[in-house]
C-alpha cells in the first residue's frame, strides 16, 4: 500500500508535459520587470534602451521555463527538419515604455536558442544589447569548429525587421576563420576567410545579396533556419 501511495504521489507531482507544450501569453503590461514575469518562468536576461526612437528606455526580456519539456525545434529549412529535444523553453518579450508602464509589443517563442542547442560549449545564449534603436541578439556554440551568430532587429512599419546579421565560424586548433557579415539595408555580404594563423592568408570579398524578401521575427523561425544561399545558413 505504501509503494502504491508513493507511486501515485510521484505521478501526480510530475509536470504533465508529455503532450505538446503550450506557451503562456506574457503579461501585456506592468510597471516593473517583476510584474511582467509569467508564473513558473524566470528572467534569463533583460536590457533597457530606446527601441522606437522616442528617447525613452524600452525593455527586452528573455524568460525561461522552470522545467525541462519536450519541444519540436526547427533545423535546416525550418519546416521539414523538426527535432524533438528536452529542454527549458524560452520566450523573448519586448515592451515599449508608455507613460508609467511597459506595454507589450512582441512575444516570440521560437527565436531564442535553448540551453541544449550550443553543442559542446553549452548554453549558446549571450546577453542582449540595445544600441542605435536596434535590438541585438547573440549566440555562441560548437565543438572543434566554434560559431558565433548575431542579429540586429529594428522596429519599422510595426514589425521587427532584420537589418544586420553575422555568421562567424573558427577552428581553434588550425586558426581557420570564416566570417560572413550581412547588411540587409544595403543588400551586401562581406566574407572574410582566414586559412591559417598568418595574416597573409586572409581574404576579404564582397558581393550583392540577391533576396526577394527579408526576414522579420514573424518570418524567421530561429537561428540556422534561413538558407540565404546554397549550403549557406543564418
Amino acid at each position: 500500500m505504501r509503494i502504491l501511495s508513493f507511486l501515485l504521489l510521484v505521478i501526480c507531482s510530475t509536470p504533465a508535459f508529455a503532450q505538446h507544450f503550450k506557451f503562456p501569453v506574457v503579461p501585456v503590461g506592468g510597471k516593473t520587470i517583476k510584474s511582467l514575469v509569467p508564473p513558473q518562468w524566470k528572467v534569463l536576461d533583460s536590457v533597457r534602451g530606446d527601441l522606437n526612437n522616442d528617447r525613452i528606455e524600452d525593455l527586452a526580456l528573455v524568460f525561461e521555463f522552470y522545467a525541462r519539456v519536450k519541444e519540436d525545434r526547427a533545423y535546416g529549412d525550418s519546416t521539414t527538419e523538426l527535432i524533438t529535444e528536452t529542454q527549458r523553453p524560452r520566450i523573448l518579450a519586448v515592451y515599449f515604455h508608455s507613460g508609467r508602464n511597459y506595454k507589450l509589443v512582441t512575444q516570440n517563442n521560437n527565436f531564442i536558442l535553448r540551453s541544449e542547442e550550443g553543442g559542446q560549449m553549452g548554453d549558446p545564449f549571450r546577453p542582449m544589447s540595445i544600441q542605435d534603436n536596434k535590438l541585438n541578439l547573440f549566440f555562441e556554440g560548437g565543438g572543434n569548429w566554434k560559431w558565433k551568430l548575431n542579429y540586429s532587429f529594428a522596429w519599422k512599419n510595426r514589425e521587427w525587421q532584420l537589418l544586420n546579421a553575422g555568421n562567424y565560424a573558427y577552428h581553434s586548433a588550425s586558426g581557420e576563420v570564416n566570417n560572413k557579415q550581412y547588411d540587409f539595408v544595403n543588400m551586401k555580404r562581406t566574407v572574410t576567410i582566414l586559412t591559417g594563423n598568418k595574416e597573409s592568408s586572409k581574404a576579404i570579398s564582397q558581393s550583392a545579396l540577391d533576396l526577394k524578401t527579408l526576414r522579420t521575427f514573424s518570418s524567421f523561425k530561429k537561428p540556422w533556419t534561413w538558407e540565404i544561399g546554397t549550403d549557406e545558413y543564418l
